[in-house]
């Protein structure tokens, strides 16, 4: 049996490969094959080529949004050209490689193997992870039997197509323990811990307003800050420059975590502090954590505001949109919280009910099923 996954364009269609991936192998661990397609990323192709899935990269045009006078002809000479001629490279190797079925999980990497396999007639199957689709999957639909949607108020796809699932995400991310999670990030006091979380490349303006902000949060809480691979040295710089010798201790900066740190931070943090992307919000969900989403107001479709309304609508976060994401607006917010400790209890509760913590389970098995 073979499976070819694709999407690309960001690490969130990416990552909720890799727990599918896992699902798939404990339930066809014989004979199976799996493969990814999409534009070349070394970040990407690293992890999942972890998880055993073979990598075939393809030359991947996107469509940006940007009004500015270059990405007209950018966009022209992606359309014309970079497109048309992944949509051939991924003909011939998916001609060859003659998968069973394909899994997309959006994103503009992953249009030169859908079409291709719609030319093929192998049988594609989407995921749209935000609650606001991705204008690819948009396009993209007319090609999919079936579509997993994360959220139950997602739109623009036929209904009959439509199956709610959930965000995939890495269950191990639940099996973290607190008193090893204390020896990981050298945790020492009874404060609440924050985690901050900016994903593989960090959040510029998140990191700036710990900054702001951290010689007031080390009073009352120990943080676990992800801060990116590029940011991390500047920030953990300034912070420590910032700190006084005996609060250092309370502040631990990563540049990334990764599966074991990760499960670690969760496990011990007491509220999250985030973007909006839809797979942190599954973790943190499956987590049962409370947490504050700072949706990113770039992010395309305004996808990350919906997301992080949409999962606050069920109580189980705050939103605080960066035009109010003030240093004292922040702290209140968190002094709040914290002086009300059955606010952050409901919160964790709302947060269990909505996680789905099998979304890759479920997902692995319709495939599967569908094959046999």
């Amino acid at each position: 049996m073979k499976i070819l996954f694709t999407g690309g364009g960001s690490g969130g269609h990416i990552t909720p490969i890799i727990p599918i991936s896992r699902e798939l192998r404990k339930i066809y661990p014989e004979d199976l094959k799996l493969f990814f397609m999409g534009p070349k990323d070394d970040y990407s192709n690293i992890l999942l080529s972890q998880e055993g899935i073979k990598i075939k990269n393809v030359i991947s045009g996107k469509i940006r949004r940007y009004n500015k006078a270059k990405n007209f002809f950018n966009n022209l000479f992606d359309v014309l050209f970079k497109i048309p001629l992944g949509i051939i490279q991924a003909f011939f190797i998916i001609f060859f490689m003659s998968p069973d079925l394909v899994f997309s999980k959006g994103g503009y990497g992953s249009i030169p193997a859908v079409i291709a396999a719609r030319f093929l007639f192998i049988p594609v199957f989407l995921h749209e992870a935000d609650v606001m689709p991705g204008k690819t999957n948009i396009f993209l639909n007319k090609f999919a039997k079936e579509i997993f949607v994360s959220f139950p108020n997602t739109g623009f796809f036929p209904m009959n197509k439509i199956t709610l699932t959930g965000n995939p995400i890495r269950t191990e991310l639940l099996e973290g323990d607190i008193n090893t999670a204390k020896q990981v990030f050298g945790i020492k006091s009874e404060k609440p811990v924050l985690l901050v979380l900016g994903g593989s490349q960090g959040a510029q303006r998140i990191n700036e307003k710990i900054l702001e902000t951290l010689t007031s949060l080390v009073e009352d809480f120990e943080i676990i800050h992800q801060c990116g691979y590029n940011n991390f040295e500047q920030v953990k710089a300034e912070a420590f420059a910032i700190l006084e010798r005996e609060s250092q201790g309370f502040y631990h900066p990563f540049p990334f975590l990764k599966e074991p740190e990760l499960k670690q931070a969760y496990a011990i943090s007491n509220l999250v502090i985030s973007r909006a992307g839809s797979g942190v919000i599954f973790e943190i969900a499956a987590t049962g954590k409370p947490s504050i989403l700072i949706p990113l107001p770039e992010a395309a479709q305004n996808h990350q505001i919906m997301n992080a309304y949409s999962y606050a609508d069920k109580g189980a976060s705050k939103v605080l949109e960066e035009c109010n994401f003030t240093a004292n607006f922040f702290l209140a917010k968190l002094k709040s919280l914290f002086a009300n400790p059955q606010e952050l209890t409901d919160m964790s509760k709302a947060a269990k009910e909505f996680a789905r913590p099998n979304a890759a389970k479920v997902i692995a098995n319709y495939l599967i099923d569908y094959l046999q």
